[in-house]
């Protein structure tokens, strides 16, 4: 008797932990979505005979539809079944991934890109609701950085390993891998996951467990949900362009490396983020002002990336140096999660992390066609492979966009309530 309660005891503590886990494959998931076209720019844009702003759109559709879906994905989140949603939201990533890898045709390659996009919107508020209910919150700060650990896990997979994949198998017979490996994340996430548990019954008794219009309008009259919501796009958003899209291609013409170097140093991005936004979350609990923190982290990824756009040729060591700390000095970001849980009712967890999430979707989704576009005005009309081949002071113009947006962020954050949590 005594040693069956002690065992289940065990799995109990255990199981949280197990929940997130299934959480954080959905994340790595999704990065490994979002990641995949940015190494095989060449076959997309000669399969669907695409200029710069056209490998721009389908590449952004994923954006696009991941920014209509965030404005009801915490609202959803907050008043449905999390596990049902969920899955629900990971087999659409699996179908979408599916039908891209098997059409020839430009519209439906978007419309699947755009299913991927509705899909992967709930894989970063499910992760951070569920820690929310299933962790205390003296861990959350931590946890919540272990999330973009997950993420860039995935971002590095999508970048040389699946590389090296698509160079042995074909896009499209990987990406259809892809796609089954999701269904089986959804199996499992369906069996698995629940969304109740002590914790989160007992803040449900004090606090109340309905989400009304009245909390809504509540988040959104909020000048910091505000703040935050800018901060967290402006800061995200030039990792996520040069990972997700340009930084590969650039790198390539910039110093003349191959195709699986440039998605290794690219890689170092998402290794960067993926060891530093854990450890930001234990240094802001430490320093105890996040604000602070997220400030300098910011000004520093700033200045790594201006030196890898624009004072090239650079020794390989020192690319991968300054990529490295231009992701790790973003790892800082993820606090913008843990500080909107401060200056909200953690009912509304998932709204709130929703409208901050979203402003990297809006960015992204301007951002990506954006700069194919000036790379298209700046095309002398040479093409390479069937490609649309860009030259070196396009992409210079181009990816300029990327500093100013962490130079406004940084700004943004002097207008932020210090948080003492």
């Amino acid at each position: 008797m005594m040693s069956n309660l002690m065992q289940d005891r065990v799995i109990s503590a255990k199981y949280p932990v197990l929940v997130i886990i299934l959480c954080a494959c959905f994340c790595f998931y999704k990065y490994v979505l979002q990641i995949y076209p940015s190494i095989i720019t060449d076959q997309l844009m000669s399969e669907f005979q695409l200029t710069g702003l056209g490998l721009g759109n389908l590449a952004g559709t994923f954006y696009y539809s991941l920014m209509i879906s965030q404005l009801f994905v915490g609202v959803i989140l907050d008043t449905c079944n999390i596990r049902w949603v969920t899955s629900a939201a990971i087999l659409a990533c699996a179908v979408g991934a599916i039908f891209f890898s098997e059409t020839h045709n430009l519209l439906v390659a978007e419309l699947a890109r755009s299913l991927m996009g509705i899909g992967v919107a709930f894989a970063t508020v499910t992760y951070l609701k569920l820690v929310s209910i299933w962790f205390p919150e003296r861990h959350y700060a931590f946890i919540s950085g272990l999330l973009a650990t997950a993420a860039m896990s995935g971002a590095v997979f999508g970048e040389a390993p699946l590389s090296w994949f698509i160079g042995n198998l074909g896009w499209r017979e990987c990406l259809c891998n892809i796609g089954l490996a999701g269904i089986v994340l959804t199996i499992l996430f369906n069996a698995v996951v629940r969304d109740s548990s002590s914790i989160s019954r007992q803040e449900k008794s004090t606090k109340g467990s309905r989400v009304c219009f009245q909390d809504i309008l509540q988040v959104i009259k909020n000048k910091q949900n505000w703040l935050l919501t800018l901060y967290g796009g402006l800061a995200c958003s030039p990792m996520a362009v040069f990972g997700g899209l340009w930084g590969n291609p650039f790198l390539q013409q910039a110093y003349h490396i191959d195709k699986t170097l440039a998605a290794s140093m690219v890689s170092l991005v998402f290794v960067g983020l993926g060891i530093g936004s854990p450890l930001f979350g234990l240094l802001s609990s430490h320093i105890g002002d996040k604000r602070r923190v997220m400030f300098f982290s910011t000004l520093l990824s700033c200045a790594a990336v201006n030196l890898v756009l624009y004072c090239h040729p650079l020794p390989i060591w020192l690319l991968g140096l300054l990529l490295f700390v231009f992701g790790f000095s973003l790892g800082a970001f993820m606090l913008v999660f843990s500080v909107g849980k401060e200056f909200n009712d953690v009912r509304l967890a998932a709204t709130v992390i929703a409208m901050i999430n979203a402003s990297d979707a809006v960015l992204d989704g301007i951002t990506e066609p954006g700069i194919g576009k000036i790379l298209d005005w700046g095309w002398d009309g040479r093409m390479i492979g069937g490609a649309h081949y860009f030259s070196l002071h396009s992409y210079h113009a181009a990816l300029a966009v990327l500093p100013i947006y962490l130079l406004v962020a940084a700004w943004l954050l002097c207008f932020l309530k210090t948080t003492k949590k």
